[in-house]
C-alpha cells in the first residue's frame, strides 16, 4: 500500500490498521487463514502447496490458532476431509498442487454441485509427467469446469487479499473457490506486503457463516447428495450456472468493500497502457509484473504496447476484459500450459472466444510459454510483443523450445547386468517338509560378487540408507529385476534427466498407484513369455515406495496383493514425507518432531501412533511378509531371497526395511548403522517374517540381553529428543507400551 494510498482511507476506514510483513505467498496465505480463524484444514503434503499448512501447524503448536489440521493419506482424501466438514457447518481450508489437485479433482464437482463453501489454495505446478515440481498452469487449467469460481494472484499481496476476499465470495454465493498462483516465484518468493493488524478487522469483514439448512440439526434432518435424474439433475446444472453468474456481480462489490478496509483496489481484470496500445501481451500470474517493466520500457521508445492479466478465471471476466483490451491491434496471449490439440492453452482460447464475441478485430496469437518453471525475463516480454506484430510469424507456436541433437545411435550408460552375471549361488532357496523356504548362505561375504545393479553415482544425502537397503535387497536376488519406484527420494535421487542410476529396466509412477502399475507390467510379460514373444525365464517385479508412499499408496498396494500378482513389494521406511521436507506420515513415531507436527506450548509433535504396514499387508493372506534392518544384514539378504521366491512362483510379497534419514531424524550419517540397530534392540522395529500365515521372530533382543527401552532410541535422534524431558513421560510410555503391546503379539 502506497502512503497515497494511505492518505486517501476515511476516518472510519483508517482505523483498520495494518503492518508490514516480508513474506512469501505461501507465509501470507498461512496468515489470512489464521486472521481468518478456520475451523479445519484437510490437507497432504505436495511441494510446493505445503508452506502453507507448514506454517499453521508452527502456529498451532504456539497457541496462535486452534484449527483442526488433520493430514490425510492423499489428497483424494484431504478433499472428502474437507467436504465434510463444510457439509457440518465448518468454515473450510486446503492448498494443493499439480497431481494432488488431478488426484482430488473428482471431489470437486461434489462439493460445487452440493453448494457448500470452502477456500482452496492452488499453489500451481506441472502435471507430470515426467515428473516436475516447477511451476506453470497445467494443474489450474484442469478444473475450469469444476463449478469453483477461480482468482488468481499474481503478486504475494494478492494472495493475501485474494484469500480473505475468496471465503466473503464463497458464503455468499455457496460455493467453494480456488485461490490461485505461480508455484515457487509467488508462493515462495519473498516481498514486501500489508497484512491487518487484528485477526478482528479480517472477522469483522467476513462476517458470521449463515447455514439456511444445518446438517447437525437433529430435530431437522436434511439429506445432502441425493440420486438424481432428469430434469433434477440439468436443474441443478442450472442452479451452479446461476451462483457462478451471481459470483460475477457480487465481485466488484467484495473488491469495492475490500478496498474500503485495506485502501488495495481490485477488478476481475487488470492492464496497464492498454487504453491506446495497439499491441497487448495477456498473461497470468507472476509474469504480469515482469511484463509490465518491460512494457513501460518499451513505451519510452514511443512504442504503444500494453499488458493486461485476469485475478478472476471463473466466471471468466469476458465483457470487463473485452473492454480492456479490444481495441488493440494485435493481441499475444502467453499460456503456461497446453490445451494440447487445441490450437493453443485455455487462456488463449478463452481469449480468442471473448473477442469474437465482442466483435474485435485485432490479430490475436498464442506461445506457450515458461513450462516446467522456465523463468520468465523481460526481453522475454519484448520478444512475444514482436512476435504478435510479425506476420510471418504463426499464430500458435511454443516460446522457448531448445532443440535438440540428431543422434545416429544412443551410446549406453552401462553394459547391461546378465543373468550369467548375477547367478553367483550365493544363496540356495528349497522347501522344507513342511512347505515352508529354507535359504543357506546369504552373508555378506558370500554375496560380494553380486554385480551392483545400481550404479554408485546418485544424489542421495550422506548416511541416507536408501541405497544401501535397496543394495542389501538386491544381494539376495539373483534372478533378472525390473524396478517400479513410486515418487520419493529413492526415485528423485537416481533418475535426473538424462543420466539414471539404474542398470536395469527401471518405471516411476505416482504415489497413489504404483503396485497397479506393475501389476500390468507383470502380467504383459508372463503373457508375453506365453505367447513366444518374448524369452521364457524368472523376472522379480519389483516396486519400491517410501517416503510415505505407502500411505497414499496403501490402496494400491493392498489391491495388487488381494488379486495375487506375482510381485515384490519393497517399503523403505524412513518415516516422513522425506522428499517433500519431512512432513508428518503414518509411518511417523508418535511425538516426533516434523514440518507439520511442530513442538510448542500446545502441542508435542505427532499426535498418533505410527501404522503397522506388514500387519496391514499379512491381513490380505498374501504367502509371505517380512521386515528388514541393514544392522542385521544376513537376515535381510535371506528375506530378499525368500521374497523374490514367493513373488516368482506364487504370489505377491512384502519386505519392509526401516530407513535412515539422517537430515530429518536429526542425527549423524556416521552413527546411522547404531541408531537402526537401537531401533531393531528397542522393539520399535521388530524383526520377523510372517510365511504362509505363521508369524516367526527372526531377532529377539530380549533372548540375547541386548533389549533397550524404547526411549534409548528416541533419544538418539534430534526429532525425537525432546521425549527425553520430563514433561513429555507419558507420550514415553504410551510409545513404550504400544512397542511392547505389539512385540508381544508377534511371541504369540
Amino acid at each position: 500500500m502506497t502512503e497515497a494510498i494511505k492518505s486517501n482511507l476515511s476516518e472510519t476506514e483508517s482505523k483498520k490498521k495494518q503492518v508490514v510483513e516480508y513474506a512469501s505467498g505461501n507465509e501470507m496465505a498461512a496468515i489470512a487463514v489464521k486472521q481468518i480463524g478456520y475451523d479445519l484444514m484437510g490437507y497432504y503434503p505436495i511441494t510446493p502447496s505445503t508452506q502453507i499448512a507448514e506454517n499453521l501447524d508452527i502456529m498451532r503448536a504456539n497457541g496462535e490458532t486452534d484449527i483442526v489440521m488433520i493430514a490425510a493419506e492423499g489428497e483424494h482424501s484431504a478433499a472428502g476431509i474437507c467436504y465434510g466438514a463444510s457439509v457440518a457447518g465448518g468454515r473450510v481450508i486446503n492448498a494443493t498442487s499439480a497431481n494432488g489437485l488431478l488426484y482430488a479433482i473428482e471431489q470437486l464437482p461434489v462439493q460445487s454441485g452440493t453448494r457448500y463453501p470452502m477456500v482452496m489454495n492452488v499453489v500451481c505446478r506441472t502435471v507430470s509427467g515426467p515428473l516436475s515440481i516447477k511451476g506453470d498452469h497445467s494443474d489450474i487449467m484442469y478444473i475450469l469446469n469444476a463449478g469453483w469460481p477461480i482468482l488468481f494472484a499474481s503478486t504475494v499481496q494478492q494472495v493475501y487479499d485474494f484469500n480473505i476476499i475468496a471465503l466473503k465470495l464463497a458464503e455468499q454465493v455457496r460455493l467453494p473457490v480456488v485461490v490461485a498462483y505461480d508455484g515457487f516465484f509467488t508462493s515462495h518468493q519473498k516481498g514486501k506486503c500489508y497484512r491487518f493488524e487484528n485477526d478482528e478487522t479480517v472477522r469483522e469483514y467476513i462476517g458470521k457463516r449463515k447455514e439456511p439448512y444445518p446438517f447437525l440439526d437433529l430435530e431437522h434432518p436434511i439429506t445432502v447428495g441425493s440420486y438424481m435424474n432428469e430434469p433434477d439433475l440439468i436443474n441443478n446444472r442450472y442452479q451452479l450456472h446461476l451462483a457462478m453468474k451471481e459470483a460475477d456481480r457480487v465481485l466488484p462489490e467484495l473488491f469495492a468493500s475490500y478496498y474500503g478496509i485495506s485502501g488495495r483496489n481490485y477488478g476481475k481484470v487488470e492492464g496497464a497502457y492498454c487504453e491506446d496500445a495497439e499491441s497487448i501481451l495477456m498473461l497470468l500470474g507472476s509474469s504480469y509484473d515482469t511484463s509490465l517493466e518491460a512494457i513501460e520500457e518499451m513505451r519510452k521508445k514511443v512504442k504503444k504496447a500494453g499488458v493486461a492479466t485476469l485475478h478472476v478465471l471463473r466466471p471468466f471476466p469476458a465483457k470487463e476484459l473485452s473492454e480492456l483490451i479490444g481495441k488493440a491491434t494485435n493481441i499475444l496471449v502467453a499460456d503456461r500450459q497446453d490445451s494440447y490439440g487445441a490450437g493453443g492453452g485455455n487462456l488463449s482460447l478463452e481469449v480468442r472466444a471473448t473477442m469474437q464475441r465482442y466483435g474485435s478485430k485485432a490479430h490475436i496469437k498464442s506461445l506457450v510459454y515458461g513450462l516446467g518453471g522456465k523463468d520468465f525475463f523481460k526481453e522475454d516480454a519484448w520478444e512475444m510483443l514482436a512476435w504478435a506484430e510479425d506476420e510471418s510469424k504463426p499464430d500458435m507456436a511454443y516460446y522457448g523450445v531448445t532443440k535438440g541433437e540428431n543422434k545416429a545411435e544412443e551410446t549406453a550408460l552401462f553394459s547391461p547386468i546378465t543373468k550369467e552375471m548375477t547367478t553367483i549361488h550365493a544363496t540356495k532357496v528349497e522347501k522344507n517338509e513342511e512347505g515352508k523356504l529354507k535359504v543357506s548362505g546369504g552373508t555378506l561375504n558370500a554375496v560380494t560378487a553380486m554385480p551392483g545393479r545400481i550404479a554408485p553415482g546418485h544424489g542421495a544425502c550422506p548416511g541416507c540408507g536408501i541405497p544401501v537397503n535397496l543394495n542389501l535387497l538386491l544381494r539376495g536376488i539373483e534372478d533378472p529385476v525390473v524396478f517400479l519406484f513410486q515418487t520419493g527420494c529413492g526415485m528423485i535421487v537416481t533418475t535426473a534427466y538424462p543420466k539414471t542410476s539404474f542398470k536395469i529396466p527401471y518405471l516411476h509412477n505416482l504415489f497413489q498407484n504404483g503396485a497397479a502399475t506393475l501389476s500390468g507390467v507383470a502380467e504383459i510379460c508372463y503373457r508375453k513369455q506365453q505367447k513366444g514373444e518374448i524369452p521364457p525365464g524368472d523376472i522379480i517385479f519389483i516396486m519400491v515406495s517410501g517416503d510415505g508412499g505407502m500411505d497414499i499408496g496403501m490402496g494400491s498396494a493392498i489391491g495388487t496383493a488381494l488379486r495375487g500378482h506375482r510381485l515384490l513389494i519393497f517399503e523403505y521406511d524412513n518415516g516422513g514425507y522425506m522428499n517433500t521436507g519431512y512432513q508428518l506420515s503414518y509411518s511417523t513415531p508418535l511425538g516426533a518432531r516434523s514440518s507439520t507436527s511442530h513442538i510448542g506450548k500446545t502441542q508435542y509433535g505427532k499426535s498418533f501412533f505410527h501404522k503397522d504396514m506388514p500387519k496391514i499387508m499379512a491381513a490380505t493372506g498374501i504367502p509371505y511378509v517380512a521386515t528388514v534392518a541393514e544392522s542385521n544384514p544376513t537376515d535381510f539378504i535371506k528375506k530378499a531371497a525368500k521374497a523374490a521366491y514367493y513373488a516368482k512362483t506364487t504370489g505377491t510379497a512384502y519386505v519392509k526395511a526401516i530407513s535412515a534419514c539422517p537430515l530429518n531424524w536429526n542425527d549423524k550419517p556416521a552413527t546411522e548403522r547404531k541408531v537402526i540397530e537401537a531401533a531393531v534392540n528397542c522393539c520399535y522395529f521388530p524383526l520377523y517374517e510372517i510365511e504362509q500365515g505363521i508369524t516367526t521372530l527372526s531377532y529377539e533382543p530380549d533372548k540375547i540381553g541386548k533389549k533397550i527401552p524404547v526411549v534409548e532410541w528416541l533419544s538418539m535422534m534430534g526429532r525425537t529428543k525432546h521425549l527425553q524431558k520430563e514433561e513429555y513421560r507419558d507420550i514415553v510410555e504410551k510409545i513404550q507400551q504400544e512397542v511392547d503391546k505389539r512385540y508381544e503379539r508377534l511371541r504369540m
